[in-house]
């Protein structure tokens, strides 16, 4: 079993900063990152019998599971199988009849029911990661008393009702709207898709339009057996089809005072905090769907003969596991690493929630096509499992933020605080007149980066000792830093404001951003392995090795795009398609 939460809460003196953040400035902060998070021991002890308990259950129903896929379903008795084993109590406190496990044992509970089925881990995923999370942030202790022992039994399955026709990705267009009655009571109307849970679902946390004076919009927590809520019927999906996926309408729906969560107009910042909390269950269950692939390509590739051997000893399909393994390891080592940031008390870590989502729902889409190509013919026959995980892992770039939109979050995060930095700047100069220490003060700290960018001495290092095979690699991530750094101030001073514009640039600074962060966490997962003298140590060495080469050859040639690229050819292109509604060319 992988290495999760650390056993106590950081001391770090730069624990509210933003490890991510930082690396636009040029700073590593390592002692955020080093040493690797250990497991605790509380954790340790319940994951062992929790993950047995599942293997155990979720085996024996390899078939059930199957066909609960083709009918699109899954039956009564196996939601209450899921209540009978507590699943549905994973991350609710003891004192509210739950298990209280920390962020990264639950990611790490995710991981293995995903190594299963996926559509079980969305069904106890979208309960805890976003269905009920806003109580557990947000809820009053009233609120707390009144649903959380319900929640954790499973007696009220919870879903999160955000998403509209038209308000996807855009949240803050949202058109489901609440009105204030005379006696503080809201009445609330409108409708939401794509609802997880939608149709199991007796609690629903909900955010609509209020135009209040305090903002503009407010999340509520709503029972679905109240009058003029109702559900659509289940969608009929490409993957994670056993789910309970439907609409979910509001038709002048009473809510008391007593059910807003969180303060009045403060909603997008409560679906916000609750996405990015909640993104560790998704990395968590990408990283157990890559383990079985793992798992099934290796039993594939060593049982299929061709030309009178296995296909495992020829080059290309090696070399398809080793970066399966590779893609494992970056991907388990980031979730863990970010759960670890959220159980430390860590307050700033929606970028790096953003960039383990990001890495591990690619990763695992990379993963399913190439255990399915090496699985061949068999792979594309719905008898085998390769199709249906294909099929299933698709919507993780999609849901709980598309990866484009993750990407420019990312960048732009970044790209904000260098540009407040250069606004400070501005203000420092006449402030040297006014107020000395403080001009000077400012001025100071961004001469030093600049004169770093430009030199290279004093940049910022990996302090950490290394384990001595480990330390050619620190300078990659040393160097390219810098460079993120120099590239942000000179997007900004390039473009200004709107630099918001400029897509094509956000993205390749979001993928560095991804590379560093990524690599940084691979490398200190590494160096704890080896220093444990862990038995796959060296293999961890390697894949250290080969992510950061490849993560260095990408880097340099997204630093190169921001320069010389074809984005206006492209932007030309998509033009023309747009208006001629297609393809132009044909050959008759």
């Amino acid at each position: 079993m992988s290495t999760v939460a650390a056993e106590s809460p950081t001391t770090a003196p730069h624990r509210d900063e933003s490890a991510a953040k930082q690396l636009f400035f040029g700073n590593i902060l390592d002692e955020q990152l080093f040493p690797y998070p250990q497991i605790r021991a509380r954790d340790r002890e319940m994951l062992g019998a929790m993950t047995d308990a599942i293997d155990q259950f979720l085996d024996d129903k390899a078939g059930d599971l199957k066909r609960y896929d083709r009918d699109a379903e899954q039956p009564a008795e196996f939601i209450q199988a899921l209540r009978d084993i507590g699943l549905f109590g994973l991350i609710i406190p003891e004192e509210h009849g739950g298990l209280e496990l920390s962020n990264g044992a639950y990611a790490r509970v995710l991981a293995q029911t995903s190594s299963h089925d996926s559509s079980v881990s969305l069904t106890i995923g979208a309960h805890s990661s976003i269905g009920m999370k806003g109580l557990l942030l947000f809820g009053t202790d009233e609120q707390k008393q009144r649903y959380l022992p319900r929640l954790a039994s499973g007696g009220l399955i919870a879903a999160f009702c955000l998403t509209e026709s038209g308000a996807g990705s855009d949240a803050a267009s949202i058109r489901t709207k609440a009105t204030r009655n005379d006696d503080g009571s809201w009445t609330l109307s409108g409708e939401k898709i794509w609802i997880t849970n939608g149709g199991i679902a007796g609690f629903y946390t909900v955010f609509a339009r209020t135009d209040t004076p305090e903002g503009k919009m407010t999340a509520f927590l709503v029972e679905a057996g109240w009058p003029g809520v109702s559900h659509g019927p289940h969608e009929d999906k490409m993957g994670i089809r056993a789910s309970s996926t439907t609409t979910v309408a509001f038709a002048d729906v009473r809510v008391p005072a007593e059910n807003v969560l969180g303060p009045v107009g403060k909603g997008f910042k409560v679906a916000m905090s609750i996405l990015n909390s909640g993104r560790t269950g998704l990395g968590g269950g990408a990283v157990g769907g890559m383990r079985t692939l793992l798992r099934l390509a290796t039993a594939q590739a060593k049982d299929r003969q061709q030309f009178g051997k296995p296909i495992a000893e020829f080059g290309l399909v090696r070399e398809k596991l080793a970066r399966m393994a590779v893609d494992c390891f970056a991907a388990e080592s980031t979730v863990w690493m970010v759960a670890h940031l959220i159980d430390s008390g860590c307050t700033d870590y929606s970028v790096e929630a953003a960039i383990s989502k990001v890495f591990a729902s690619e990763a695992v889409q990379r993963a399913s096509y190439e255990a399915l190509q090496i699985a061949a013919g068999n792979g594309f026959m719905r008898e085998f499992p390769y199709e249906q995980i294909t099929r299933d892992t698709r919507i993780l770039s999609i849901f709980e933020g598309t990866n484009e939109i993750l990407r420019l979050y990312i960048a732009l995060s970044g790209l904000k605080g260098v540009g407040a930095g250069l606004g400070e700047l501005k203000a420092a100069v006449g402030d040297i007149f006014n107020d000395p220490i403080k001009g000077f003060g400012v001025l100071g700290d961004y001469t030093a980066r600049r004169m770093r960018e430009a030199t290279g001495v004093g940049t910022d290092r990996i302090v950490h000792p290394l384990a001595e095979p480990l330390r050619k690699l620190a300078p990659v991530y040393e160097k390219y830093t810098v460079e993120l750094s120099k590239a942000s101030d000179q997007l900004l001073r390039k473009h200004g404001k709107a630099i918001a514009d400029q897509q094509h640039a956000q993205k390749r600074i979001g993928d560095i951003t991804i590379d560093l962060f990524v690599g940084l966490c691979v490398l200190s997962r590494a160096d704890s392995l080896l220093k444990q003298e862990h038995p796959a140590a060296a293999q961890a060495l390697d894949i250290a090795r080969v992510f950061t080469r490849e993560a260095r050859r990408r880097m340099a040639r997204n630093l190169r795009g921001l320069e010389r690229n074809e984005d206006e050819q492209i932007e030309g292109l998509a033009a023309d398609v747009l208006a001629r509604g297609g393809y132009a060319w044909d050959v008759i």
